[in-house]
């Protein structure tokens, strides 16, 4: 009845405006790829060129586009709710770290964007791929458990997968086996979006958020992209290989040389992952072109991002996430829609906590009704903000998913490490615990990272020289810097909603001299040993 009445209501006033000879107008559509584990630094999107050329230079690519948190469960609840881990409460990838539990869908679950999309904003949503890796646990509600906002459901069981999983149809499972033409994921998910978009109601404005498992492991490529790039290895970048001898003890504890094995794995792995990809620049291309013909294009923004980064190889950890450095927490983000400009590319910072916010702005919602910790960058997208009016900093957070447990696939390596492969290099630990403000300003570029650790460790990289993050200086960097930097992660970490949106220590008029970044200082480390406690 409430859908009805809105469409009666808009009815209304589109008859009430042509009688007065103005155009009926009807809010934007808005369309979201999400892609899993794909990467900016290592030229993640050397194999989209379809979407590079469909929704890049049809529109604004991000330079600065940074995840909340490197992992898949934290950040696409940080994109859900709009907010930062600690306020979510989902930390990692299990049901211990709130990852689809039961918890979040009592608190978090009811107040996130497509809520408001479905509720308030009165559009029609629809979701199709990966959700949230728990999702589907019998503790977690099973396929039954449809989460609240979406309109049409077609969510995977759990983890990324190419054959042989289960989807949730509006809470009815449906199984799937290997045949390609069938079962392929990806484009099972290009085609469920075809079909919304062909059948969907003409009278509402849409949301579609449709989720990949590319180019997540075990990294299956469809049969006609298994031969491309077969002599493509990873990038040796400056920080291929090295040895992070300045860096946390997790970082210190890779194998330096990696082994050929190690080497010869990840390499085989870039490129399956690019294999992988292949698939999703043909469902972007599927899809911008449905929306091309059914003449809803030029009124639809469409986003094409990733939850997390990746690595292989960079300071001897062979792949993964996880970790706190640029080729874990930067992505791709590129939007086209009304109003925004061909070929622009903006330097302006943003996170994926940012999305929601954004979403509610194009549909005209309130965002400053919510309590959501990001922003809409809608006025970036428009070009009507610059680099002096914009935020200069933002929090990214991660809680280690090891344990008091033994990895079984490197025992001898002791309780609390985890994801220890190949050669028992290990990629998580239950104390890689961190936080950190990544700060992008027109006269600095920081990271400053703080450990919760036994060493209360500390990490501070000056982007501008040291773009591979080879140097940790947090024992060479002025004293005055690295104070406002500890006084900003406290605020951060301690925020909720628009008391996240605050201007930053490096606001554009705050004076900051560069060189002051290398002038000699004694790190003291107890003030932030007490304040961790």
């Amino acid at each position: 009845m409430d859908s009805l009445r809105r469409f009666s209501c808009c009815l209304l006033i589109c008859v009430t405006l042509w009688s007065c000879g103005v155009k009926c107008y009807r809010r934007p559509n808005i369309v979201l790829i999400l892609t899993d584990d794909l990467d900016l630094t290592m030229g993640g999107l050397t194999p989209l060129y379809k979407t590079k050329k469909l929704i890049g230079d049809a529109g604004l690519s991000f330079t600065n586009a940074f995840v909340a948190s490197p992992l898949c469960c934290p950040s696409r609840a940080s994109i859900l709710t709009g907010k930062y881990p600690h306020n979510h409460r989902v930390v990692n990838n299990t049901l211990e770290g709130n990852c689809s539990s039961a918890a979040w869908q009592k608190s978090e679950e009811p107040h996130t964007f497509p809520v408001l999309l479905r509720g308030a904003a009165g559009y029609q949503t629809f979701f199709a791929g990966k959700y949230l890796n728990q999702y589907g646990q019998s503790a977690a509600g099973g396929v039954e458990h449809v989460p609240p906002g979406w309109n049409y459901w077609v969510g995977l069981d759990q983890n990324s997968k190419y054959y042989n999983y289960t989807l949730s149809i509006n809470g009815k499972p449906q199984k799937h086996g290997a045949d390609y033409s069938k079962d392929y994921l990806t484009d099972l998910l290009a085609n469920v979006s075809l079909d919304f978009l062909q059948y969907k109601s003409s009278f509402q404005p849409f949301f579609m958020m449709v989720s990949t498992p590319a180019p997540h492991s075990p990294w299956i490529a469809a049969p006609q992209y298994r031969d491309n790039y077969n002599t493509t290895k990873a990038p040796r970048d400056p920080n291929f290989d090295f040895h992070g001898k300045d860096k946390h003890w997790l970082i210190r504890q890779a194998k330096t040389p990696m082994t050929n094995s190690s080497v010869k794995f990840l390499d085989q792995a870039f490129r399956k992952r690019w294999q992988t990809l292949l698939s999703v620049d043909d469902l972007v291309e599927k899809i911008v072109k449905r929306l091309e013909v059914r003449g809803e294009l030029d009124n639809t923004y469409v986003f094409f991002t990733s939850d997390n980064g990746y690595h292989t190889g960079q300071f001897s950890l062979p792949m993964d996430k996880r970790q706190l450095y640029e080729f874990d927490i930067r992505v791709p983000l590129m939007v086209r829609g009304p109003n925004i400009k061909p070929n622009q590319t903006s330097q302006m910072l943003v996170a994926n906590v940012d999305l929601g916010p954004t979403f509610l702005d194009i549909a005209g919602y309130d965002v400053n009704k919510t309590q959501m910790d990001g922003v809409s960058f809608l006025p970036v997208l428009q070009g009507q903000v610059n680099s002096s009016g914009w935020r200069t900093d933002i929090l990214v957070e991660y809680e280690g998913e090891g344990s008091d447990v033994f990895d079984p696939s490197c025992p001898l390596l002791g309780p609390g490490v985890w994801s220890c492969f190949p050669d028992c290099v290990c990629e998580d630990a239950y104390n890689n615990t961190y936080a950190c403000v990544r700060t992008v300003a027109p006269s600095v570029n920081l990271q400053y990272c703080e450990f919760d650790d036994n060493e209360v460790f500390v990490e501070v990289y000056n982007l501008t020289a040291d773009p591979f993050q080879l140097t940790n200086i947090a024992k060479t960097i002025d004293q005055e810097v690295l104070e406002k930097m500890n006084h900003r992660l406290m605020m951060l970490q301690s925020c909720s909603g628009p008391a996240c949106r605050t201007p930053g220590v490096f606001d554009p008029r705050y004076k900051f001299d560069p060189r002051q970044m290398f002038q000699s200082h004694s790190w003291r480390p107890n003030r932030l040993r007490q304040r961790l406690k």
